[in-house]
This record gives structure tokens, sequence and C-alpha cells, in this order.
């Protein structure tokens, strides 16, 4: 079962969600959502800190996003993270899979292709085109990203840098 199956189902199953997975469906997105995928499409990164509030909480802690260091906040340590991304893949794309909204908060599937032409995660430059997805869930608040879970396929995206 493939990841849109999974996430349509989950919305249809949700209350009150029959709605969102109908818009899903028919192509309608969460503005924030898109403006997500644009920005970092764009290599917008003023941009794409723009789309989040100062006092954003990142509830995915992990390897790819650990805590951020002594006197950087939340939102300066996933623009870095987003930056140093940019960097590695200089030509990075960012579509959306699926997405998914209701009330204050919105879920997305985004699917990032790029080359690997820059540092990345520590790996010299390797030529390698990437193709890699996370699923990330917002709280937004006044039209901005407040909070944030997720999990993405960094693992995987290593082990092909490196194979």
């Amino acid at each position: 079962m493939d990841r849109r199956t999974v996430m349509m189902g989950l919305a249809i199953a949700g209350s009150g969600a029959l709605t969102t997975a109908a818009a899903a469906q028919s192509g309608a997105e969460n503005p924030l959502i898109a403006a997500f995928a644009k920005t970092l499409s764009a290599h917008d990164i003023n941009g794409f800190a723009a789309l989040f509030t100062e006092d954003y909480v990142n509830h995915q802690m992990s390897a790819a996003a650990p805590k951020p260091a002594a006197g950087v906040s939340a939102k300066q340590a996933t623009v870095g993270f987003f930056a140093g991304r940019l960097k590695g893949m200089p030509d990075l794309s960012v579509a959306i899979e699926v997405s998914l909204a209701s009330g204050d908060m919105a879920a997305a599937s985004f699917v990032y292709t790029g080359t690997h032409r820059g540092e990345y995660f520590g790996v010299a430059p390797t030529g390698k085109s990437l193709r890699f997805t996370s699923c990330d869930i917002f709280r937004i608040r006044d039209g901005r990203i407040a909070e944030h879970w997720g999990m993405g396929d960094i693992a995987g995206t290593l082990a092909r840098l490196k194979g």
C-alpha cells in the first residue's frame, strides 16, 4: 500500500475529514502547505523562514533534526536544516504528493528530488540523483506554522549517497 492510499484512508476515517479528503483528491491544497513546497523549490530561504512563527516548536527530534544548540531557536534550526538541504542539492524540487487540512492542522506527504552536488549530512558531492519523502503535520496559527511533527526518509537518503 502506498503513502497516498494510507493518508487518504486516515483522512476518511478521521472525524470531519471526508471533505478534506475530497479536496485533496481534487488538487485543492492548504495555502501554507503549497507555500512550503513552493519556497523550497524556488530556493527562497527567506520566504521559507517567513512561514514559521517566532515561537515555532519542532516536535521531530532525530539524528536528522536534533535538538537545537543553545541559543538557537527551533525556527532557526529548521531554516538552517533546509538551507543545508538546498546547498547539498542546488536543483532541489519539492512536490506535494497529498495534503489534508482540518481546523488549525494540516498534513502533507512531500516528495523531494534533486542532484547531490554539495555536501549533505557530511557526505561529499556524489552527483547522484536523489528522491526521498517526508510526512509532516503542522499546527497553524495566524497563517504560519506554529508546530511540526514529522518523519523523513533520511536513513534511506544517506544509504543511497554512500552506496
